[in-house]
């Protein structure tokens, strides 16, 4: 038999229940069952069968079949949802509800329930993800600085907090926080407050510590949630795109990756927490749908919610709501009806409200990287913005493709099997590294903070020490001034540390971790920002007479370029050379900084970022990982140039040996038919007239057919011989081989003493495509209709099938201009 490669799913489906008519049953009786809307129900009650008559009794009024046992799900994991049939299902779920409101009035009340339930369900999953989100920052926060030391007095705070009400209040050069309050380690072993011992012992419990949080992280991840690894944004993109992976956004998930993505960011390993936030907000959906079964009964439905919550997960991430319906609507979302868009506003809304209530960031906003400058920006600076998308396309260039490499390699080597191992030595070595440099010693989101910011006129860190004359601290603007030393410092300090991030990110993403790709990009860009923002700001002060500066940088008392600006943009190129992202991104950015000013600049950027990533390899780094891991996610916005046919993609092909596993019409023997269903994998099987007509007359879902065997091996009286008709006996008069048809009508009726007829059960409208249609077309129905197959005919007869699958592998094959290429399942 032929295996279409597709793993048996279980789909609940919307017809009837079978129905069994024995030969002593009037035809009449069988002619004057129709499927009514109350068909539009599982398989769930009991047949028993009277041994002396043959004749069926139902032990409910209604007649359907009880004590069937039902798999609690209508799909096996690793399976493609059917979003046709998902979709039709609830249409007429719907539609029973409006034909029983006038019934009475609960019947009306539960009309409305399902009409408010969709924004009841968004509502509850934008307040439990700003909700943790909040907790995770906090939590974050805390654990991160106890590093370098603790509190003694309320060790729940931070090192930042414990100096709030500090009168000795003091800052170094990086602008760290020192007090009386907060001691470090040297300081709670003994009173080593300078000297080489107190640095070394520093150095350890900040490498103890480090291995202490990521070795936690990883046992965590690898005992209880496997899933909880990495971002999870590629695999939600894939859930999002109709498949099924059972446990990716359960309870435990859920659990385990919010407190691991606190270890591992606290252990200082080049990771972020804000990517996996989406996947959090997304386990938060579909544990909350389960509570609508209008949503949690239904794998098309569900998606829309989850769609909300990808929206909810990036607006508690950057406090940017409307980016993150963006970026679910431009990134994440396979279907995004209408009213899914303003779910998704709503639930990022409320969402960024409770994360601003709490005040997880302790400076009274929602973002992270509040800027409070809005300095105009000069015309020539397009250029530096543009060299920075430049700089930004060929770092995700290199990022997806070494990244990408070095996963494949663990994953085909022994490394993939010594996870503990590999993030122990990961953590081990990035703090090792990390310490010695102040600049990747702090927390990647503080450092970005810094970057951004504008220097003051009271500010004293190398970041802004310049060569200036004293000046009143009542003065708002800040003159242009030569580099002093500790600018000069700063900046081969921020090189080598970028230098270090660029290294050992390559290596962390894709560790078993929770671990997100944003931030470090987000890090990466802003250092490089900063750098030429510097450069070009004491170009345009040593060069005040060339042409690009003479005419916007003429005031002496005044500075034309804003170096912090330029971390805001390299952060937004070189994130969009990761990612791909375009409009999304930019919105995301404005709102994470409050900088409406720079949108120009940042489009800029964006834009030069992605065509010249573009240029090297297409899509970003999620579609990479999506690719490297297997999944059948069929892009959007992949195009397709050859010209080929259905006829060189479907299977089987005409030189293979094998044929298509189909049901025939008129009858098949219980023994015939359990005997397919043990040899093929097929998830659902075309129904044909007949051996000698294979006219496609409809097709039935294997999960049906299981149920259908499994009720009838329960009546051990029924023989293996009896027939399966897949057929009402009123549907021969329009067949079109009718005398064949009557002819084994008779022969069934006259030979066997019992007929099961399913024919309602058979899906009379299967997607049927003709040999000769383009694959352009055919790819387009797939992605259009969320289609899992395709039956494919010749002038009307059966003759093969696409599937999903197929589709994908074809793409990739005709896109490598290699015909032994595979799609790995």
């Amino acid at each position: 038999m032929f295996v279409t490669g597709e793993h048996p799913f279980l789909p609940v489906n919307p017809f009837a229940q079978p129905i069994i008519h024995s030969t002593t049953t009037s035809p009449t009786s069988n002619n004057s069952h129709y499927p009514q809307d109350e068909d539009m129900v599982d398989i769930t009650n009991d047949i028993t069968i009277n041994k002396h008559n043959g004749t069926s009794e139902t032990n409910k009024p209604n007649g359907l079949m009880s004590g069937v046992d039902i798999i609690s799900t209508h799909y096996d994991d690793f399976q493609t949802i059917d979003w046709l049939k998902d979709l039709m299902r609830d249409r007429f779920r719907h539609r029973m509800l409006r034909s029983k409101r006038r019934e009475s009035f609960l019947r009306k009340l539960l009309m409305y329930h399902d009409a408010w339930s969709g924004w009841l369900c968004v509502l509850l999953v934008g307040l439990s993800a700003g909700v943790i989100a909040a907790v995770i920052d906090i939590g974050t926060n805390w654990i991160i600085h106890l590093r370098n030391g603790i509190c003694l007095n309320a060790f729940w705070l931070n090192r930042e907090q414990c100096c709030w009400a500090s009168k000795k209040l003091n800052y170094d050069r990086f602008n760290t926080e020192e007090c009386g309050e907060w001691f470090t380690w040297p300081q709670v072993f003994g009173d080593y407050r300078t000297g080489a011992f107190e640095y070394i012992l520093s150095y350890f419990m900040f490498i103890l510590w480090s291995v202490i949080f990521a070795t936690f992280a990883v046992l965590l991840v690898k005992v209880f949630a496997p899933y909880a690894c990495g971002s999870g944004i590629p695999e939600i993109k894939t859930i999002l795109g109709g498949f099924i992976i059972r446990g990716y956004l359960g309870k435990w998930t859920l659990l385990i990756k919010s407190i691991g993505m606190m270890c591992a960011t606290s252990a200082g390993l080049i990771l972020g927490k804000e990517g996996p936030f989406v996947h959090i907000a997304c386990c938060c959906g579909n544990i909350f749908s389960y509570l609508f079964p209008k949503y949690g009964r239904n794998e098309a439905k569900k998606r829309e919610i989850l769609s909300a919550a990808a929206a909810a997960g990036v607006s508690v991430a950057f406090g940017a709501p409307i980016g993150g319906v963006l970026f679910s609507l431009e990134e994440i979302s396979y279907y995004f009806p209408y009213k899914t868009l303003w779910r998704s506003f709503f639930c990022a809304m409320v969402g960024a409200l409770v994360v601003r209530s709490i005040n997880p960031y302790g400076n009274g906003h929602d973002i992270q990287f509040s800027i409070d400058y809005s300095v105009p920006w000069a015309s020539f600076e397009l250029i530096p913005f543009i060299l920075l998308g430049i700089l930004g396309g060929l770092w995700g260039a290199f990022f997806i493709k070494t990244n990408v490499w070095w996963c494949r390699f663990r994953k085909n080597t022994r490394l993939g099997q010594y996870t503990i191992t590999e993030v122990v030595c990961l953590a081990l070595v990035t703090a090792i590294i990390c310490y010695p440099n102040p600049y990747t010693r702090m927390s990647m989101p503080e450092l970005i903070k810094r970057l951004v910011s504008q220097c003051k006129v009271e500010d004293s860190i190398d970041l802004c020490d310049y060569s200036r004359e004293p000046i009143s601290s009542a003065k708002i603007k800040v003159p242009a001034a030569l580099a002093g030393e500790g600018v000069h410092r700063a900046m081969w300090e921020l090189f080598f540390a970028l230098i270090v991030q660029i290294l050992l990110v390559t290596f962390t993403i894709g560790v078993k971790v929770p671990a997100g790709l944003i931030i470090p990009s987000m890090s990466i860009g802003a250092i490089t920002g900063r750098i030429i923002g510097v450069i070009t700001e004491q170009l345009a002060l040593q060069n005040p007479n060339f042409i690009l500066f003479k005419h916007e940088c003429n005031k002496a008392d005044e500075n034309c370029v804003t170096p912090g600006l330029y971390a805001i943009v390299g952060a937004c190129a070189f994130l969009g050379g990761v990612s791909k992202m375009t409009v999304s991104l930019v919105v995301i950015m404005f709102e994470l900084t409050g900088g409406l000013t720079y949108i120009v600049p940042l489009m800029a950027a964006a834009m030069t970022a992605k065509w010249i990533g573009d240029g090297f390899i297409r899509g970003g780094i999620y579609d990479a990982h999506i690719e490297l891991n297997g999944y059948p996610f069929l892009d959007n916005k992949e195009e397709f140039n050859f010209t080929t046919t259905a006829n060189d993609v479907m299977r089987p092909r005409p030189e293979q040996s094998s044929s298509l596993a189909y049901l025939t019409q008129n009858g098949m023997t219980f023994s015939e038919v359990d005997s397919i269903l043990k040899h093929t994998t097929h998830t659902s099987y075309p129904v044909v007239v007949s051996k000698d007509q294979p006219y496609i007359v409809g097709q039935i879902q294997r999960r049906d057919l299981q149920i259908l065997l499994k009720s009838q091996k329960t009546q051990h009286f029924i023989a293996s011989s009896y027939y399966i008709q897949f057929t009402a006996p009123s549907d021969s008069s329009t067949s079109p081989n009718l005398d064949s048809d009557l002819q084994d009508e008779q022969r069934l009726t006259t030979s066997q003493p019992e007929i099961i007829r399913v024919g309602n059960l058979l899906d009379q409208a299967p997607i049927i495509i003709t040999d000769q249609t383009p694959m352009e077309t055919v790819i387009d129905m797939f992605r259009k209709l969320g289609l899992r197959q395709a039956f494919i005919t010749h002038n009307g007869r059966l003759r093969g099938i696409i599937t999903k699958k197929d589709v994908l592998r074809h793409m990739q094959q005709m896109a490598s201009h290699s015909p032994d290429a595979f799609y790995d399942t």
